[in-house]
């Protein structure tokens, strides 16, 4: 089968290969036949280094496709069902599950990340995340799966597996944003427009984003953002709608110690600052011990937008069903996977793309 392969950690391309198979499905593991996969900011950070990643590997982590096998202990999904995939399969029993944050569970991550999951050339190889999306195939444990309706668009189910539940769920369940709130979105990208989406469900009264490169503020505005500006002119927004005081809450979705630093800046005392974005490990960020009492204010990292994978998928596409939830009009542009290294390069180059999404027969 075709896979898009990173041969190593520091390649900006990978390699497109026709002599890929997956590894065998074992008892609580179900092959998928991906069937759209989107082309994810993490993908480049897995390529580059900033996120872990393991290499010869297959990227790609945002994708929905057609169960094809089921290992012999699977009972929860059938061979032709739709589903939409996770990079945090949550297992249910340990200690995280149980209290409510099936998010952070570790069972089958660690596991799935360090294993193989491909033979490529004959070689063992490993999925991007424990998946490996930018393949025609994969084989991932039943519980990192989501059975959804057969009549929900290939390409939107992809978004809803990454970048949906990351943006919309920081809002809804990280920060929990009140009806009225003011909130400012730095960083708006498809995570980001995703978060501003969020924060119009959440019936903010004010959202501003912040970006630099001006393109973006008409698409930001599209999806439900009341004010748009480049980093250098937040100040004099901030001036403008909140006497110089700050936002209930600023979302930092970029990762970078600048915008992490900005965020927080931009926050009035007593509110929130959410970091979506995700940062290098050895990118650091600088308090004062005195502003952190001080200005009591909340900071909160969002991995995976704190997300219930099988209780949020359901309740995003009841969203958009009742045409609150855009997800259709975050599409960019649909590729091949043949084209996916000219998508990440588009995906460098900023401009106003969201969200490029491949497209497999």
């Amino acid at each position: 089968m075709k896979a898009a392969v990173l041969n190593q950690v520091g390649d900006d391309k990978l390699e497109l290969r026709d002599d890929v198979t997956t590894t065998p499905v074992g008892p609580q593991e179900i092959r998928i036949r991906i069937k759209a996969c989107g082309v994810c900011h993490s993908d480049l950070s897995a390529m580059d280094g900033t996120l872990p990643a393991l290499a010869p590997g297959v990227v790609g982590h945002e994708g929905a496709g057609e169960v094809a096998e089921i290992g012999s202990a699977v009972t929860s999904l059938a061979v032709g069902d739709h589903v939409a995939i996770t990079f945090v399969p949550p297992c249910g029993k340990c200690a995280q599950c149980v209290t409510g944050q099936s998010h952070l569970c570790l069972v089958h991550t660690i596991s799935a990340f360090t294993s193989p999951r491909f033979v490529v050339g004959g070689s063992p190889a490993f999925g991007y995340a424990g998946l490996g999306a930018f393949a025609e195939e994969m084989v991932v444990p039943a519980d990192a799966a989501v059975k959804i309706d057969d009549d929900v668009p290939w390409d939107v189910a992809a978004l809803l597996s990454c970048g949906i539940l990351t943006g919309v769920g920081a809002v809804l369940n990280t920060a929990r944003v009140e009806a009225g709130a003011s909130v400012a979105v730095i960083g708006c990208g498809g995570v980001g427009v995703a978060v501003i989406q969020g924060a119009r469900l959440a019936a903010a009264a004010r959202i501003v984003a912040v970006d630099p490169v001006p393109e973006k503020h008409e698409v930001a505005q599209r999806f439900g953002a009341t004010h748009a500006t480049t980093p250098d002119g937040i100040v004099d927004l901030n001036n403008q709608l909140n006497s110089g005081m700050g936002f209930d809450y600023v979302f930092d979705v970029v990762g970078l110690p600048a915008t992490i630093r900005q965020a927080w800046d931009l926050t009035r005392r007593g509110g929130h600052t959410v970091v979506v974005g995700a940062g290098r490990a050895d990118a650091m960020v600088s308090f004062s011990a005195q502003e952190l009492f001080l200005h009591d204010k909340t900071l909160h990292g969002s991995f995976y937008g704190t997300a219930n994978f099988r209780r949020d998928i359901p309740r995003m596409i009841a969203l958009w069903r009742q045409g609150r939830l855009d997800l259709e009009g975050m599409i960019s542009k649909r590729i091949r996977l043949e084209d996916v290294n000219e998508g990440l390069q588009a995906l460098k180059g900023g401009g106003s793309l969201i969200r490029q999404v491949i497209l497999f027969d």
